[in-house]
């Protein structure tokens, strides 16, 4: 995935953008950078690799080696970004968020039609950002060259440009599937993915881009450059983990949506019978821990922390290459308060289960810390399709996930005929699902929150949210 953030200020720009862009840091853990443009130097670009470092230590130099009143920061988990870009539209620098399914297919395209070249990163790789700016280049207007670009890519691509006018340009994806979101301080205009970094800085929340809505903006005036669609898709997923808790999309709290989540699934086990006997709810954390306040609440079972998390020195247990690595690095992140541990039953919300394998690292670290029983909820549906629009998942297939595994263990590929009854834990399919789980990782009981439960607790009709994760439609 990946964020970034944008500001024209009629003073410096940098020190904005660099504290605007640090509380993107979530969104992304591969690299990082920054543009700016004066007229006295022209544009400026500066790129890191943040996997071992914060985005904060990297760039904190940057105020001695760049300048402007206008400039962008970017974090990605794909591509460097952004990057200085001199074509028929001019010169910019430019950074994008999203996926490109066809990419081979433009990048032959792009080739075949002009006979140029790309940069091409290690490996042979085009840079998303590279490709982009080529499929602007073939028209003869930024706004132009972004609405021909989106709709060439089979995905999605939040685009923003720093041109060498000292203006910004932020495009929202086709869809909407993510946010961008405009802010205005009395001394300029910025863009961002989360709203809650520029409310930090004092800008106040000035407009939500739409599906595909494009426009440019300096210091005293904002333009729209292209409309915005009539179809959205936000993506769901935004609310139930990905999205900071502070930050607000389409005027929904991804806070407030979680305590009402957790809410909806301990309503839910009451109604069908499946609420246990505990004495403690808990959150996996982080993401999980509102979303298990919401249950306690509803349920009027004591909230406690069993576990917390040391992260003050452990790196983000998904920034490691490989499997086990990240296993252990989550293992060692987990310290034990036994008192609330031992001899209790105990349910934990996590806000999904992909794969399974650091929950079951989790409930057997209970278990060996005394734990009488652990049982185990899951804040959104159960996943049963890997995105092909953000790339929030490392999983490279669908049988990566555990819900398809475990059709598949149990049927065949006759099972994946009904995915519909495994999601829906009232059929005997989904119950034996769930219990197959529940062996695998040895949870007390499982539940997953149904996908009309999220619909409610987002409170957004459901035609224009994303919810393809778990439903399979797009």
């Amino acid at each position: 995935m990946g964020g970034f953030f944008g500001v024209v200020s009629k003073s410096d720009a940098l020190s904005d953008v660099f504290f605007g862009t640090d509380y993107h840091s979530h969104l992304g853990t591969k690299t990082g950078g920054m543009a700016a443009y004066s007229p006295n130097v022209g544009l400026q670009r500066e790129i890191h690799n943040i996997k071992n470092t914060p985005f904060r230590t990297k760039f904190e130099k940057v105020f001695k080696e760049m300048e402007g009143n206008a400039s962008i920061g970017c974090i990605n988990d794909t591509d460097p970004q952004p990057l200085l870009i001199r074509s028929n539209l001019g010169s910019f620098a430019i950074a994008t968020i999203g996926i490109i399914n066809n990419k081979q297919q433009l990048i032959d395209k792009c080739l075949s039609a002009s006979g140029g070249t790309f940069g091409a990163m290690t490996g042979g790789e085009v840079n998303s950002a590279d490709l982009i700016a080529a499929l602007m280049a073939q028209k003869t207007t930024f706004a132009e060259g972004i609405k021909y670009a989106q709709e060439q890519i089979e995905g999605t691509a939040s685009i923003l440009i720093l041109t060498d006018k000292g203006t910004i340009i932020a495009a929202r994806d086709k869809f909407g599937r993510l946010p961008i979101i405009i802010g205005k301080r009395e001394d300029g205009y910025c863009a961002a993915f989360e709203s809650f970094s520029f409310e930090k800085l004092g800008y106040e929340v000035c407009k939500e881009l739409g599906p595909g809505e494009t426009v440019e903006f300096d210091a005293e005036t904002i333009t729209q450059l292209n409309a915005p669609g009539k179809k959205k898709r936000i993506c769901a997923f935004l609310w139930s983990y990905y999205g900071y808790p502070t930050s607000t999309y389409e005027g929904v709290n991804v806070e407030v949506m979680r305590n009402v989540n957790g809410a909806i699934i301990a309503r839910n086990d009451a109604e069908n019978g499946t609420l246990p006997q505990l004495d403690y709810v808990g959150g996996v954390p982080d993401s999980g821990t509102p979303h298990a306040i919401g249950y306690a609440n509803q349920s009027h079972i004591p909230f406690a922390r069993p576990f917390i998390k040391y992260t003050q020195t452990w790196l983000r247990s998904f920034m490691p290459t490989t499997q086990n690595d990240r296993n252990t690095v989550a293992k060692m992140k987990q310290v034990p308060v036994k008192d609330l541990i031992e001899g209790k039953d105990l349910l934990f919300v996590d806000d999904s289960i992909v794969r399974g394998t650091q929950l079951r690292e989790t409930v057997e670290f209970l278990y060996s810390n005394g734990a009488k029983s652990v049982h185990m909820r899951s804040a959104c549906p159960p996943l049963m399709f890997g995105c092909k629009y953000l790339n929030f998942s490392r999983a490279t297939s669908d049988m990566e996930l555990i819900t398809r595994a475990t059709i598949y263990e149990l049927e065949g590929e006759e099972g994946l005929k009904h995915i519909d009854e495994y999601c829906d834990g009232s059929t005997e399919r989904g119950k034996k699902m769930r219990q197959t789980i529940c062996d695998k990782f040895h949870f007390a009981s499982l539940e997953f929150q149904s996908l009309k439960g999220i619909i409610e607790a987002i409170g957004i009709d459901e035609d224009e949210l994303c919810t393809y994760c778990w439903s399979g439609k797009e």
